[in-house]
């Protein structure tokens, strides 16, 4: 089965959907401020390892407000897909720009869980392409509703990830020197307990000067 292979840059694609303040201000099923810390440093792993990324929002103007700031930086080229449907996959930009990727794994995250990411990933499934939905990406407006809809998206055939699991995946060997120093940067950044760990064993192990932060 090909969804036992692991990601890696070459064979996967990321949508983030409706990572909007109206949208945030819903979410229950997490710490909001964990939310939006997990999904920068989902775009950022994108990022480093050149990862195609699409943005889309829903109602920006009327409803939702802007994608977040710290966010949309992150990929400050792209001009994220509007739409007026609940379900992304029913947009045609969307899906025009998710073919052309040529990507057949989907890393998806999005605001709710039980509706932005679980309409596009049961119809991205059917489609044939396997899809690999970023739980801690996600939130949906109840605990509940973040679980029961996690449940339902796993028992159609979607694969259940972590942001950072998503960044080791990419990086797998840290003999790869190419992308070491930014992924090293990434989790001092984003990655809590474990970089402060990182930060521990630079300083205090390996007797690297002590870091500041600006």
């Amino acid at each position: 089965m090909s969804n036992r292979e692991l990601l890696n840059p070459t064979n996967s694609a990321l949508i983030l959907i409706d990572h909007q303040p109206q949208m945030a201000f819903g979410v229950q099923s997490i710490d909001r401020q964990t939310l939006k810390n997990n999904t920068v440093g989902l775009a950022k792993a994108a990022k480093i390892f050149n990862v195609p990324t699409i943005f889309t929002s829903v109602e920006t103007q009327s409803f939702s407000g802007y994608i977040w700031p710290e966010l949309l930086s992150v990929f400050p080229e792209q001009q994220p897909i509007e739409r007026t449907s609940m379900n992304s996959w029913e947009d045609k930009k969307l899906v025009e720009a998710v073919k052309a990727t040529g990507r057949k794994k989907l890393i998806i995250a999005a605001l709710w869980t039980e509706v932005c990411l679980t309409f596009p990933a049961l119809e991205a499934l059917a489609e044939g392409y396997e899809v690999y939905i970023v739980t801690d990406a996600s939130g949906g407006t109840t605990k509940e509703a973040h679980d029961m809809s996690v449940m339902r998206m796993v028992q159609a055939g979607a694969i259940p990830v972590t942001w950072q699991q998503v960044l080791l995946e990419y990086q797998r060997d840290w003999a790869h020197k190419d992308t070491y120093e930014a992924v090293m940067g990434l989790v001092l950044e984003h990655s809590g307990a474990y970089g402060m760990g990182v930060d521990y064993a630079y300083t205090m192990v390996h007797k690297a000067p002590q870091r500041t932060v600006s």
